[in-house]
């Protein structure tokens, strides 16, 4: 008896056995349709054996082997594997994941016509076929004959039916069309420190390595790596880009198809409609893929030639996912390289602070670039607006508005930077104190003027704006604090003669399209936006970026928060001056003096990132810690901090080093009307903190968690 045992996507760390008929190993990598309960499920074939541990009574058997999309190969089974083992979600969850939608269902995915020929197995089930079967004689003979076209055989046996069955049966395999050579164009001259830079970095490309560059806004990181590609192309080398935003790949798309005429180039984001998806999955599946560009889920994409790596904009937290599987893309991709043989290209100007640690500790190699790359390009002066000395004027500052005013004058483009979508964060009431907080989450409703409604940016929660205060009637409600929206406004009425241009995610839902909004951008004197429009943009009039509400960020309880403002001020600044205009960054801040701004004066990355480690080492935080965090959610807090400390009692012994800490509320404690609370643990030692969760995880599959979600989160990067 064979028996198959199959990772289906259900929250058990197991496989699940099935009996058939006719599996052999050859099968490991294909999907399965099998019974499970009352419901049937698409699985993915992980070994195949001769015994089950089910007894042969509860044994069922696996309804159908899904062989029309080629096995998934023993690398892409090793990252799943690899995935599981250190996030520690089942299998199952991972592979569900990691599929496309569409190849998580039994239906087949269109795809463009191929030419077939047959298997071995193919040619025994021909010799087996009784001759009153014509038409399927006639199709098996065809192909006995040698390789032939899906319209060829469909016309000559009538029907597309019959080839299916073949391709599911495992007779007829499809061929892929040959890969062509891709041109490079080379469209720009390369400065010394990125001529260097490709020497290092091309001198890697036979082997895994991990190189982090390391270069400022402008210095012409883009170009190193498209350089990087074309010499992995040139050797028949597929190659996998990552990219932390869905709104980045059109752009960068547009411009790997400029510079790589002729080859073939497949997105993978959430955004893409699933069957464009499932397409584009199966041409890299296939090995006719040169490029593969997408956000995190691409990391999974399959490519049986892989020879290289890259993670831009490495830092960025959205490479984190936050629902089922909590796996880092950048981690991910690091690991995948490893198991492939493939160099790995971290980029970024302001890298996080484990890759900057590992690089300057020599286990990455470090790729620096300290100047621009266009010709009298260099970087902005960057000015700190004392807010205690020029009082903002409903949230602008005098200097900055007269900065705006002169940049019109001279028909030069602006940005002005605030990281808050909608008109007002807050509506209070000024007479008993009453604040409209989100009646789901333990945060406040956003005021969105135009559409006169408040939105909840947790949970989406969209309600009207009371005419009055509901505790104490009074009808003169006010705004607190200032979103997007309102500094749109606020422009307006300053300088009505302005092209201003609103760029945030509300503007985007609002028009045609994130690549229609960028192109109107080119066109703005001014524009106002949010992070979307802070990373990876390119503005040729471009000279002054200003920042509101900047302090936000320096006093936070999160460790992380200063390493994403300094990062995040320094993709802004980066936006002025990429040309051969000078630019400016004006920064409005009541603390003028704190190290963080001084550094981002100095455009001193390197030493703050130095400083903020020293600080980490002393308190014991990451990198020189490694953590993870078990959270529980319930819509009752009680019952989630109950079972947190059940699983704090049911974890394996442990001595000093590895700590467990008390339960404790998340920083966003309601979400969703959901309560939220999570256990800390922390060790110096990696090694001993997954061997204590690979046995805590064990244990707390089999607690009862009766109203209780729970997970665990290693590597965490929020709480």
């Amino acid at each position: 008896m064979t028996i198959l045992r199959v990772a289906l996507d259900v929250p058990v760390p197991t496989l699940f056995d099935y009996r058939s008929e006719d599996a052999t190993r050859a099968d490991i990598g294909y999907r399965a349709l099998v019974p499970f309960g009352k419901k049937r499920l698409v699985g993915v074939i992980w070994d195949v054996a001769t015994k089950s541990r089910v007894s042969d009574s509860r044994l069922r058997s696996a309804e159908k082997i899904l062989r029309d999309v080629a096995p998934l190969q023993r690398e892409w089974l090793a990252l799943a594997e690899f995935c599981s083992g250190y996030y520690h979600g089942p299998l199952g969850e991972v592979v569900a994941a990691a599929l496309p939608p569409r190849l998580r269902t039994a239906k087949t995915v269109p795809i463009a016509p191929r030419d077939y020929v047959l298997t071995p197995i193919g040619r025994e089930a021909l010799a087996a076929t009784p001759s009153r079967h014509r038409r399927l004689r006639a199709l098996l003979e065809r192909l006995a004959r040698g390789r032939a076209s899906e319209s060829e055989l469909t016309q000559g046996t009538g029907s597309r039916k019959l080839l299916r069955r073949g391709i599911e049966a495992g007779w007829i395999s499809p061929i892929e069309p040959e890969r062509t050579d891709p041109r490079f164009v080379h469209a720009h001259e390369l400065t010394s420190e990125q001529e260097n830079a490709i020497r290092v970095l091309r001198s890697g490309l036979e082997k895994f390595r991990v190189s982090l560059l390391f270069g400022v806004t402008g210095s012409g990181k883009t170009e190193i790596y498209l350089q990087l590609i074309a010499e992995v192309l040139a050797r028949r080398k597929q190659v996998l880009i990552l990219v932390p935003e869905i709104a980045l790949t059109p752009a960068l798309e547009a411009a790997f198809r400029d510079r790589f005429p002729g080859a073939c180039i497949v997105t993978q984001t959430s955004a893409m409609a699933e069957l464009e998806r499932a397409r584009g999955w199966l041409v890299a599946h296939g090995g006719r893929a040169d490029i593969v560009l997408g956000t995190r889920l691409a990391v999974f994409t399959p490519l049986p030639h892989l020879g290289l790596v890259v993670v831009d904009e490495e830092q960025d937290a959205s490479f984190k996912q936050r629902e089922g599987v909590r796996y880092s893309a950048r981690d991910l991709a690091v690991a995948r390289a490893h198991i492939a043989g493939a160099p790995v290209v971290l980029c970024s100007a302001t890298p996080s602070l484990e890759s900057f640690h590992h690089a300057t500790s020599g286990k990455y190699d470090l790729v620096a670039l300290t100047r621009r790359a266009i010709d009298r390009a260099t970087l902005p002066a960057i000015r700190l607006i004392d807010t205690r000395v020029h009082p903002s004027q409903e949230g602008i500052a005098p200097p900055l508005l007269e900065a705006l005013g002169a940049r019109l004058a001279r028909g030069e483009q602006s940005l002005v930077f605030l990281n808050r979508r909608g008109y007002a964060p807050a509506l209070a009431c000024p007479a008993c104190g009453w604040v409209k907080g989100c009646r789901r989450c333990s945060a406040n409703m956003v005021v969105h003027l135009a559409a006169r409604r408040l939105r909840c940016h947790h949970c989406g929660l969209a309600e009207g704006i009371p005419r009055a205060c509901p505790e104490c009637g009074n009808p003169d409600l006010q705004v607190f604090g200032r979103g997007t929206q309102r500094i749109e406004l606020l422009l307006g009425e300053k300088f009505p003669q302005a092209r201003i241009l609103r760029v945030d995610s509300d503007a985007v839902r609002a028009r045609s399209g994130f690549l229609d909004l960028l192109e109107r951008a080119a066109h703005a004197d001014i524009l106002v936006g949010t992070q979307i429009l802070a990373k990876g943009h390119h503005f040729e009039r471009l000279t002054l970026a200003g920042v509101l509400n900047a302090d936000s960020g320096l006093f936070s309880s999160d460790y992380r928060a200063g390493e994403r403002t300094f990062a995040q001020l320094q993709q802004v600044a980066g936006r002025a001056g990429r040309a051969n205009l000078p630019g400016e960054v004006l920064i409005q801040t009541r603390y003028p003096e704190h190290p963080l701004y001084q550094s981002l004066v100095r455009n001193d990355y390197a030493g703050f990132a130095k400083s903020v480690l020293a600080e980490r080492r002393e308190a014991g935080f990451p990198p020189f810690v490694f953590e993870a965090a078990l959270r529980a959610e319930s819509r009752d807090e009680l019952r989630a901090q109950r079972f947190l400390r059940s699983a704090i009692d049911q974890s394996p012994h442990r001595s000093a080093s590895v700590a467990v800490f008390d339960p404790v509320p998340m920083s966003l404690a309601r979400l969703a009307g959901v309560e939220r609370a999570q256990v800390l643990v922390q060790s110096r030692s990696r090694p001993r903190l997954q061997t204590f969760l690979a046995e805590w995880s064990d244990a707390l599959y089999r607690m009862p968690s009766h109203g209780v979600r729970w997970h665990l989160d290693v590597d965490p990067i929020e709480f």
